[in-house]
């Protein structure tokens, strides 16, 4: 017990510091783009808050739209004139009863596609904002990929039972193409313990074998205990990392492939543990993002800002699920508003909003559990 507080503690001056540079920059453009395109179709911004709860410190500008930053910085919010809360339900009492020129400033004001369009500004930002992230990366330090060569095959594991040996090239696993060493626990913790088919080069032949995962308890990249399925192998550590470097446009490019990579694989994750084929102990809660963080900002900062954009990634990304309380769900209500032609009554909203609330809580309770669970707390 008292080792885990140690760890637990450990990662606080560091990770801290690290976790809130993440979190902060991820939100404040994810609420940016809300922010943006809602000024932008004249709907009136009350509140914009990095944080939730009682403010610490902020300002009011020339419109009236109140900037602060709130003791628990896990997220943030914008509150638009005529919202009941800070997610952005409705308050079709108070907006009925406004002055026709007040009611033309709300969000409940304007047309569904207006509306539709704020919701989304969101998430499109978070994508944005790891296309230009990684589109500097990529013109700063270039792509770097590690030739997927084995190197050892440990005895009696699903590898050795295969017939792959040290020094075979890994070109493809169920006909998907292999380019880097990475993509192998990536794909092989994904397969769910089916049998896969894997494409060797071996001294200029091509083959194929077929490998059946097994799960194992093992420390990830984090340094964390974890489940997940391998093949027994490591890769040929004499095999030198190449690296491409790019121009402007070149950069860019790159930068939209592994945004749209980064979606693929987060969809295909959630996929597969929904189905039971990857383990949920993969979920991290702020705790667990907080040790990510400060063993990535212990390499640098340009790792950092790598992290910044794949979660910007990942947190559009969910965003845009249509569950009530995430933009999803207010771009689902629309969606139905458009195809009824009148919005949701307000009883079958209100289910939908505590749903989502339950929904949300419930799994910010499961990665709260998985991060104690590493620290060894149970």
């Amino acid at each position: 017990m008292l080792d885990a507080l140690r760890d637990f503690a450990g990662w606080t001056p560091l990770g801290l510091p690290a976790l809130l540079f993440v979190i902060t920059l991820v939100v404040f453009f994810h609420e940016l783009g809300h922010f943006l395109v809602a000024r932008a179709f004249g709907v009136k911004v009350d509140v914009f808050s990095i944080g939730f709860g009682r403010e610490i410190v902020g300002f009011t500008d020339k419109r009236g739209t109140r900037w602060k930053v709130s003791w628990l910085p896990i997220g943030g919010y914008v509150k638009f004139a005529g919202d009941a809360n800070a997610a952005s339900a409705p308050d079709a009492k108070a907006v009925a009863q406004m002055a026709p020129a007040d009611r033309a400033v709300t969000l409940a004001g304007q047309p569904v596609l207006q509306r539709a369009l704020v919701a989304a500004a969101g998430p499109f930002a978070n994508f944005l904002l790891a296309i230009v992230l990684l589109t500097g990366l990529f013109l700063y330090a270039g792509h770097v990929t590690v030739p997927p060569v084995i190197g050892t095959v440990a005895k009696d594991s699903p590898a050795a039972g295969a017939g792959i040996r040290p020094g075979d090239r890994i070109t493809a696993i169920d006909g998907s193409p292999i380019t880097d060493y990475l993509q192998l626990p990536q794909i092989i913790s994904m397969s769910g313990g089916e049998d896969l088919a894997i494409t060797l080069n071996r001294q200029g032949r091509a083959l194929t074998v077929h490998a059946v995962p097994h799960l194992v308890r093992q420390r990830d990249q984090f340094g964390d205990m974890s489940s997940t399925f391998v093949i027994g192998v490591t890769q040929m550590t004499s095999e030198k990392p190449v690296v491409e470097y790019y121009g402007p446009v070149g950069a860019f490019g790159a930068a939209c492939a592994k945004t749209w990579e980064i979606i693929a694989t987060t969809l295909t994750g959630i996929g597969k543990m929904v189905i039971g084929h990857a383990s949920a102990d993969q979920i991290r809660g702020t705790i667990g993002m907080g040790q990510v963080a400060k063993k990535v900002a212990e390499i640098g900062f340009v790792p950092l800002l790598s992290l910044v954009a794949i979660l910007s990634v990942s947190i559009g990304l969910i965003n845009l699920f249509p569950i009530p309380l995430l933009d999803g769900g207010h771009l689902l209500y629309y969606g139905c508003e458009a195809v009824l032609g009148r919005p949701l009554g307000e009883r079958a909203q209100e289910l939908g909003f505590r749903f989502g609330v339950v929904l949300v809580v419930g799994l910010v309770l499961v990665s709260a559990v998985h991060d104690l669970a590493r620290l060894n707390l149970f």
